[in-house]
């Protein structure tokens, strides 16, 4: 068993009764829920669809147009089939990995989520003291419901996700607001202007609730002028209004240039752009489709990733998130050259089942069945994970042949 599982398993079984040891499969089970045992990330997603509001559950779940990408990207994951080693000792398992310097706990990470307040009242600072509690890092979103400021107070390893507008005072003032409260790197997204057609939420429509607003957006510095939308107004007007949408490597260059921070680029899937913005000087590649929410018919993000890393060629590192599901879909991620992975909608439909609790049941689900799969697939070291590891699906019956 790793290090610090005893602990954990009483930690996250209290009041279940349930202290089955990890190793066998069996546990450990978070907290009953009136649907019954709460097993893994699809109860979670279950339980939350019956507690948001129509128009959150439509925001956070939906994606673009026939939605394919978004069903393809969980479906890509199980494309991808385990080669596991024996006689391999396992029973000291290491999970960590290192990222631009600061050595992770798990390999997991969460994506940056708009207005999280909407799943629960702490919504942002909710996840954000889930994941300190466990040493992982918290991406909050330009878009956040709580404040660059409030996200700091938490402490933890944290990043920020920053959206480009077409206003250059504005874009650094949040910057520098990033950098003064201690965050660590950047997350550019590069994938969101314009914003893709989400017929979920045309259909549902989302006005904010009292009290749930865009607070980082809404705190303009000195100089830069209102914006005259309303300040209750879903994502799709709000993007029209503050999304560039003539990024070029320059914008990245200049980022780099002027900020204080490492700067990541989110939203790569073609091999060719990961070498341009790293060639532009980015710290980091995110490979993404936005969670399937921009363009339908894109390539998973799992089956974008051998190109992305083959370009790279190790020079940064290489992350990934939509369609992350499983403890098993992490493994498949590193053995393809991955060095962490983030979840999105699972943290949300944590939040949503209990808030700051349901988040890191959540982070405790993953990190378990990551573990697990380690052990039976005969890694010990998160680290040393390799590309031996796995075969598509398509492959598998030449797997005899991969040395």
């Amino acid at each position: 068993m790793s290090s610090g599982q005893d602990d954990r398993v009483a930690d996250v079984a209290a009041g279940t009764g349930r202290d089955d040891d990890s190793i066998l499969g069996l546990g450990p089970a978070a907290p009953a829920h009136e649907t019954g045992i709460v097993l893994n990330v699809h109860d979670v997603e279950r339980i939350a669809a019956r507690v948001l509001t129509p128009g959150a559950s439509a925001y956070y779940d939906g994606g673009a147009w026939d939605e394919s990408t978004l069903r393809d990207n969980v479906a890509a994951f199980e494309r991808w089939r385990f080669r596991p080693r024996v006689l391999v000792d396992v029973a000291d398992r290491d999970l960590s990995v290192e990222v631009l310097g600061r050595r992770w706990p798990t390999p997991f990470g969460t994506s940056p989520l708009a207005l999280q307040r909407l799943a629960c009242p702490d919504g942002e600072l909710a996840a954000a003291r889930a994941c300190a509690a466990r040493g992982a890092t918290f991406t909050l979103s330009t878009l956040a419901s709580s404040t660059i400021e409030e996200v700091a107070e938490v402490g933890g390893p944290r990043w920020f996700q920053l959206y480009m507008t077409p206003d250059t005072d504005w874009t650094m003032s949040l910057v520098r607001r990033a950098e003064a409260a201690g965050y660590e790197a950047l997350v550019m997204t590069v994938d969101a202007a314009p914003l893709g057609r989400r017929e979920r939420d045309h259909r549902v429509g989302l006005r904010l609730p009292e009290g749930i607003r865009y607070v980082n957006i809404l705190k303009r510095p000195p100089g830069v002028r209102p914006s005259g939308v309303p300040d209750d107004e879903g994502p799709q007007i709000y993007a029209k209004e503050f999304l560039k949408e003539a990024l070029t490597p320059a914008d990245l260059a200049r980022l780099v240039r002027e900020s204080r921070l490492p700067v990541i680029v989110k939203g790569v899937l073609r091999g060719d752009d990961a070498d341009a913005v790293v060639e532009a000087g980015a710290a980091g590649v995110w490979v993404s489709n936005h969670g399937g929410r921009q363009l339908d018919r894109a390539v998973a993000a799992v089956d974008a990733l051998p190109d992305v890393v083959a370009a790279v060629r190790g020079r940064v590192p290489v992350l990934l998130d939509s369609g992350i599901r499983r403890g098993m879909d992490a493994l498949t991620a590193l053995a393809l050259g991955a060095n962490a992975v983030f979840i999105g909608r699972p943290l949300l439909w944590g939040l949503a089942w209990d808030g700051e609790r349901g988040a890191g049941a959540v982070l405790d689900m993953l990190r378990d069945e990551f573990d697990l799969a380690m052990a039976i697939s005969g890694n010990a070291r998160a680290s040393a994970v390799d590309p031996s590891v796995v075969v598509h699906a398509d492959l598998a019956h030449m797997a005899r042949r991969i040395r």
